[in-house]
């Protein structure tokens, strides 16, 4: 493991910003800006999407699917990149993205719009994946806390202007719209990377085998939870978890034995410092998915418009960057207790969530104010310690798997959204989020939301301390080395 603690310490966002990689991170920031746009403003449109095809019980599934299908298109994006360079494989992401937007736009019914979603997520996981590969290609190491700061930051801050664009949509009656003008907007975005990113050498050399055992797996595990949303009993839907948990521990074995694998050595092992800063990461990151659920609970229970409960739920991405950017300059003592109290500021949010969202006959300004407060807080709990957890999985990787590190981050993060939207929507279905006309059932629902939440933010809390502890280990190690 390496340290660069003096650079870490003068790197300053100038750096990245100005000069030298300045263009490498206005492609890379407009790359994630135009992802995240898509997800808040597809989550404010929805409930009203639903209103007019129908196709509630396949709610969650419009995070799911897509998020799984992004998954599937980052296992291959390492390899585009090397095989086209970073100009036509960012332009070739753009396209797959614009053509599901397309589909999506064109829509008349749920399963439709899901398999638009479902190309729109392809498109935007390679978006994702390749701005995430391309650090620790573009940048030296001492600027990689500053440049994923620079990449969730841009995240938080263009997540208001998906409500924005889907609120405005949604009341206008014109949400096929909303998805249509995401067209320009990835054509905008080819011309961007032709101008500004510099040529990158393509390498036909063989390449490592994909590891399509293990993907199999990561899809089967989020196809069976989701599977069981829509199961008739909750017996069944208490297999298709059991399978998904099955399904993700023959992944950890597999790891240990294939050919090929999916992350980094180390990633697979229960208890290394790099299985545990994935696990930390997983686990905090699941906390997003109340940004996807929220319009629906604020609209149906609080009488809020689209365009409020979408800014509103947008809070959650905002404190999320705005913490991840002040969180980005901490070492040391400050950089641990960051992590740590990460997963406690979460749960204190989720308790006030779980609390004050079922509150429908309580709707007014106070609600608001506390509920905008809790989801500011939930969003700082994942951010705070975000920028630090990227810099452990680096540091915990030996350097010839760096490449394979960051492909992971990208693969370990939407698989956490998927995985946490299917089981977030399981608990939903089965404690009345689709009883539309009863709001007693819909509170309740939420309760069990935000019950499920806080439990994964008691064992984020947990599984961080072993993290601290492992990495002032290896930390002392390196220094009497």
């Amino acid at each position: 493991m390496t340290t660069n603690d003096d650079h870490t310490t003068a790197a300053g966002w100038r750096d990245i910003l100005r000069g030298r990689y300045a263009a490498a991170s206005a492609v890379l920031a407009a790359g994630i800006a135009l992802h995240a746009i898509n997800i808040t403003l597809s989550a404010t449109m929805l409930p009203s999407i639903v209103a007019e095809i129908g196709g509630q019980d396949l709610y969650a599934w419009n995070a799911t699917l897509p998020t799984l299908a992004a998954i599937l298109s980052a296992a291959v994006t390492g390899r585009l990149l090397r095989r086209t360079g970073a100009r036509l494989g960012f332009g070739l992401a753009a396209l797959v993205f614009g053509t599901g937007s397309l589909l999506a736009a064109l829509a008349l019914s749920m399963p439709v719009l899901i398999v638009g979603r479902v190309v729109q997520g392809a498109g935007g996981g390679m978006l994702f994946t390749l701005c995430y590969s391309m650090i620790v290609v573009v940048y030296p190491e001492w600027l990689w806390s500053r440049a994923m700061a620079l990449l969730s930051g841009t995240w938080g801050i263009t997540m208001l202007f998906g409500p924005a664009v889907g609120g405005i949509f949604a009341e206008l009656d014109m949400w096929r719209l909303g998805f249509g003008i995401m067209l320009p907007v990835a054509g905008l975005f080819v011309v961007l990377t032709l101008r500004l990113l510099p040529k990158t050498k393509r390498d036909h050399a063989a390449s490592d085998p994909i590891a399509f055992g293990q993907l199999a797996l990561l899809a089967g595990a989020v196809l069976a939870v989701s599977l069981g949303s829509i199961a008739p009993s909750p017996l069944w839907a208490l297999v298709a978890v059991t399978a998904s948990v099955l399904m993700i521990v023959t992944l950890l074995r597999r790891e240990h034995t294939g050919r090929s694998r999916l992350f980094p050595r180390g990633a697979a092992t229960p208890g290394a410092p790099l299985f545990l800063a994935l696990a930390v990461m997983s686990l905090l990151i699941f906390g997003i998915n109340a940004e996807f659920f929220m319009p629906f609970y604020l609209q149906k229970l609080h009488a809020m418009s689209p365009l409020m409960a979408g800014y509103i739920a947008a809070l959650v991405s905002i404190g999320w960057a705005v913490s991840e950017v002040w969180s980005a300059r901490f070492t040391g003592r400050e950089m641990h207790r960051a992590v740590l109290s990460g997963p406690l500021l979460m749960l204190v949010a989720c308790i006030l969530l779980g609390t004050v969202t079922p509150l429908y006959d309580s709707a007014g300004l106070v609600a608001t104010l506390v509920l905008s407060g809790a989801l500011i807080g939930l969003g700082v709990g994942i951010g705070i310690g975000w920028p630090h957890l990227n810099t452990f999985i680096l540091q915990f990787t030996d350097d010839d798997e760096r490449d394979m590190a960051a492909s992971a981050l990208s693969t370990v993060q939407m698989f956490s959204v998927a995985f946490g939207t299917a089981l977030a929507g399981l608990v939903g279905n089965f404690t009345g989020f689709n009883d539309d006309g009863n709001l007693a059932s819909i509170a309740n629902s939420a309760i069990w939301l935000f019950v499920t939440f806080g439990a994964v933010a008691v064992l984020a809390a947990l599984v961080a301390r072993q993290l601290i502890k492992s990495h002032k280990g290896a930390r002392n190690e390196a220094i009497v080395s």
